[in-house]
């Protein structure tokens, strides 16, 4: 883990991450925070919330809803970048999301983040494509694999 919430990086310190994978802490998603996921997007499939349910079953229990999975992104590259000086960070989307594996309840998931571009915009703006991969600890393939696009706007 990289980087308290007050730290700040300059675009010259940004830039010279490109290429470097680095990766974030370990999140649990375990069966209360995967319910409380299904809750607030009304998903409440069985394969996510009844672990007897035929579906469960077939996995071996319940399985954290892909885009849960792919929702903590956001926290998690905080762990690995600090805020960019004078700038406000949004999200632009996805250029390509894969969910690889599911992800059972109780599984420990991190973020490896690539910084793949990053280059000026209209009015300052910074454009910048991270290569994402959610691991889960153990297993062969990751949970999710994405090339994620963010903005940085002046402050």
């Amino acid at each position: 883990m990289c980087c308290p919430v007050s730290a700040e990086i300059s675009t010259k310190g940004l830039l010279a991450l490109r290429g470097q994978p680095r990766q974030s802490r370990w999140i649990t998603l375990d069966q209360l925070r995967i319910d409380a996921f299904a809750a607030i997007t009304e998903d409440t499939a069985p394969l996510h919330v009844d672990p007897l349910s035929a579906d469960a079953q077939a996995f071996g229990g319940t399985l954290a809803h892909g885009f849960l999975t792919l929702s903590l992104l956001s926290t998690l590259v905080y762990d690995i970048v600090p805020r960019l000086a004078g700038h406000t960070s949004l999200n632009a989307g996805f250029d390509r999301v894969r969910f690889v594996a599911p992800v059972p309840s109780g599984s420990r998931v991190r973020g490896i983040f690539t910084l793949e571009t990053l280059e000026k915009t209209q009015a300052g703006q910074l454009a910048v494509l991270w290569a994402v991969q959610v691991e889960i600890e153990g297993a062969d393939k990751p949970a999710l694999v994405a090339r994620w696009l963010n903005r940085f706007i002046p402050t």
